[in-house]
């Protein structure tokens, strides 16, 4: 029902774009979120986007090196990752919400994509 792509090997500073798409009947209507989990580390909200394009990022934001966007009639949500370094290394993914607001716990999300890699090397 999801499915993440994007993700890779890059070198700190570097750039990638992650995607997510989902079927029409997943996600219509609903937030989705990014999620990521770190070897021997909890799975943490990354960014989130509500039905109408709304976004959501935690308090540490990631000092503003990330950003979430949605297009909607591509049931696509997007995660754009700039200024990488080797701590954003973890598997990503992308989450369908029970509804349409953005929430950062993993509780709230009802569908999960199979993750994709991002490394980054120092």
């Amino acid at each position: 029902q999801l499915q993440a792509s994007g993700g890779g090997l890059v070198q700190a500073g570097g750039s990638l774009r992650l995607s997510c798409t989902c079927s029409r009947r997943t996600c219509s209507n609903n937030a989705m979120g990014w999620f990521r989990q770190a070897p021997g580390k909890e799975r943490e909200f990354v960014a989130g986007v509500s039905w109408r394009g709304i976004p959501r990022y935690p308090a540490d934001s990631m000092e503003g090196r990330f950003t979430i966007s949605r297009d909607n009639a591509a049931s696509t949500v997007y995660l754009q990752l700039n200024s990488l370094q080797p701590k954003d290394t973890a598997v990503y993914y992308c989450a369908v919400a029970f509804g349409s607001a953005v929430g950062e716990s993993m509780n709230l999300y009802r569908y999960w994509g199979q993750g994709t890699q991002v490394t980054v090397s120092s």
